[in-house]
């Protein structure tokens, strides 16, 4: 009887249309990300720009490690239509479908300043769109079905990738860039036409209106909850969690490439497959998470996000074997799918429905740091630099490249700290 009303709980978490809402909001948040971190790069790749500046590109993701400095303001000011949060989703929004179509229209031959430039706004409006949908997920999820919640909006955000990195790479052989960035942007509307539809969350929390409000009682609240220390080590661990796997997927697409693969393989079997193993991720994430909790799922999840690394550094020495490339995408997919469900669980348990956009800001932004800074070094990592480089050999001199294979390992090895710290902030043997 027990486990029959245990079941029948899950059924009734998954049905429900908040479940819907997350997965429709993740969607729309994923877009424009994977937009800057798939589709710019093979764009680039295929127009003959190399890897360090391929990389380098990661630093217009600077407006996500960033984000909790002005959270506040999104959190404080209400837009006069759609309410505290829809109105600032729909202004993101429309900025995100404008920028995308627009960036297309630039030339990777003489323009790369501009796209970066392009970018770095994509990056700000995309960044601003998380602290909102973020802060509304928060408001709307019961405790109870935190774990749940995030892993369907772990879903959509993560079946993005499949638009502007299977999509829109594979109609790069058919179609004038262009073209391709504008069918990717028009994905947008998905998200335009979802937030005209749903509600604001009824809350009888007031907005802060001082400036000590706003800014500075997040943060304290935060650390006085939590203790200094613990406070602290939250913060380490959030930053280290994901570090490895943002490395090793960096320059995915371009390694892809290196390899051999065409980019319609890119764009349709190996996102495909990609899509659907991050869909049975999330979707047993949240389920596992329901079930054993929070902290044992960071811990389970954790273990086959770091060996799914290692799947990158197999793929690199078997070549461009289709049959290999799907089943150690898959798995590496599996891995990020259930670790990401795990994360923004518990990123959630630990804001305070007082400050959601705020807290939710910091803590993203701390895992966004990997992928802007850790991930602008890869092509430097993987290539090296030589006396053909220019402006890099002036700056940095000679320095050997470690190779993909060697790179792979090293991010697997980058995994582990995040691991450790488990034994601290979500120890095991408490849900």
């Amino acid at each position: 009887m027990g486990n029959r009303q245990q079941n029948a709980t899950i059924i009734q978490a998954i049905f429900n249309r908040r479940m819907l809402i997350c997965i429709f909001n993740g969607f729309t948040s994923g877009l424009p990300l994977y937009f800057l971190y798939h589709l710019i790069p093979a764009w680039l790749r295929s127009e003959g720009v190399d890897l360090k500046t391929i990389g380098l590109f990661s630093l217009v993701g600077i407006p996500y490690t960033y984000k909790f400095l002005w959270s506040p303001a999104m959190d404080s000011i209400t837009l006069p239509f759609l309410g505290r949060r829809r109105g600032w989703m729909l202004v993101t929004q429309i900025a995100l479908l404008i920028g995308m179509a627009v960036t297309g229209t630039l030339n990777p031959s003489n323009s790369v300043k501009y796209i970066a430039a392009a970018a770095f706004l994509i990056a700000f409006f995309s960044a601003s769109q998380d602290i909102v949908l973020d802060a509304y997920r928060r408001e709307l999820l019961p405790d109870e079905e935190l774990g749940l919640g995030n892993s369907f909006y772990m879903n959509g955000y993560r079946a993005a990738v499949f638009i502007p990195g299977g999509l829109g790479v594979a109609l790069g052989d058919y179609l004038a860039w262009p073209y391709v960035f504008l069918i990717v942007s028009l994905f947008m509307l998905v998200g335009i036409t979802k937030t005209i539809l749903i509600k604001e969350v009824v809350t009888d929390i007031k907005p802060p209106v001082t400036l000590k409000e706003a800014v500075a009682d997040p943060f304290l609240e935060f650390f006085e909850r939590s203790g200094v220390r613990r406070a602290l080590l939250v913060l380490a661990f959030l930053f280290c969690y994901k570090l490895g796997d943002n490395m090793a997927t960096a320059l995915s697409t371009p390694f892809y490439l290196d390899l051999g693969f065409t980019k319609t393989v890119i764009g349709t079997m190996v996102k495909l497959v990609s899509f659907w193993a991050m869909l049975l991720g999330g979707f047993i994430g949240g389920v596992v998470i329901f079930k054993v909790g929070i902290n044992r799922s960071l811990w389970l999840f954790g273990v086959v996000q770091l060996v799914s690394i290692l799947g990158f550094a197999y793929l690199s020495v078997s070549g461009p074997v289709k049959l290999i490339l799907a089943a150690v995408i898959a798995f590496e997919y599996l891995g990020v799918g259930l670790g990401a469900a795990a994360l923004t669980a518990f990123m959630a348990r630990e804001t305070s429905k007082l400050f959601t956009a705020t807290q939710f800001a910091l803590f993203s932004s701390l895992i966004a740091l990997p992928r802007t800074f850790a991930n602008a070094i890869t092509g430097f990592l993987i290539e090296g630099v030589s006396k053909s480089d220019g402006i890099y050999y002036r700056l940095l001199g000679e320095l050997p490249g470690m190779g993909y294979t060697a790179f792979f390992i090293f991010c697997a090895a980058c995994a582990l700290p995040g691991m450790v710290l488990l034994l601290w902030i979500a120890p095991w043997e408490k849900h």
